[in-house]
């Protein structure tokens, strides 16, 4: 029996990052972890929260025994934000963030970056949203200038696949094959960027002067 395999889907996610203060001298190694494990690095901002700031931002914590201090651990010094970007991104980035607290951290998942980097429950290095909608809304909270595209998947990707991209990589391949050209790579990339038959065209305007 034949096995009948899976059509090829596309899916992109989008995840809050933060590199909290008492970690961000290592900025620089431990975004070299992050793009190593497969990460594009979409957005990046260095800034530092008030306490009013890290209330709001964290007012799903509002109430608990920890809510003071991390408030104030959060505020201490400037942090690092970034959206990150690759195929389920959110359940990735908590994988290899590993276990909120640190020292269970190091005990059940020594690999991950809280084991490597954190301290304790509190101080655990990094920040990484729970889901989807979290991290929409964590990403407009430290980039509120950023556009949130909903990006098409499953039957809506294969839709925009059929109608834009491949009769376009198709002209484009036939002529690769007709050119022969000594880089295909080159050649096809240059030819695609030419013909995008989305590229922003300008219209010239004639006015009466001009034309007499």
């Amino acid at each position: 029996m034949q096995m009948a395999m899976p059509e090829p889907q596309i899916f992109v996610e989008r995840t809050l990052a933060l590199i909290k203060p008492d970690v961000v001298d290592m900025e620089e190694e431990i975004e070299d972890h992050i793009l190593r494990s497969g990460f594009l690095i979409v957005q990046k901002r260095k800034l530092q929260l008030s306490p009013e700031q890290c209330s709001n931002f964290y007012a799903d914590q509002y109430g608990k025994m920890f809510f003071p201090n991390l408030t104030a651990y959060m505020s201490s010094g400037p942090l690092v934000a970034m959206v990150l970007a690759r195929h389920r991104a959110v359940s990735y980035w908590k994988e290899l963030l590993g276990p909120s607290n640190s020292v269970r951290a190091k005990r059940t998942h020594p690999h991950s970056l809280r084991a490597i980097y954190g301290t304790d429950d509190l101080r655990n290095a990094l920040h990484g949203s729970l889901s989807i909608s979290t991290a929409e809304r964590e990403i407009r909270f430290m980039f509120p200038e950023v556009i949130l595209e909903p990006i098409p998947a499953g039957q809506r990707a294969r839709d925009y696949l059929n109608l834009y991209v491949k009769p376009t990589l198709l002209a484009g391949l036939t002529a690769l094959c007709k050119e022969k050209p000594a880089d295909p790579m080159t050649w096809l990339a240059d030819w695609l960027i030419e013909h995008n038959p989305n590229k922003p065209r300008l219209q010239l305007r004639i006015t009466e002067e001009e034309h007499q």
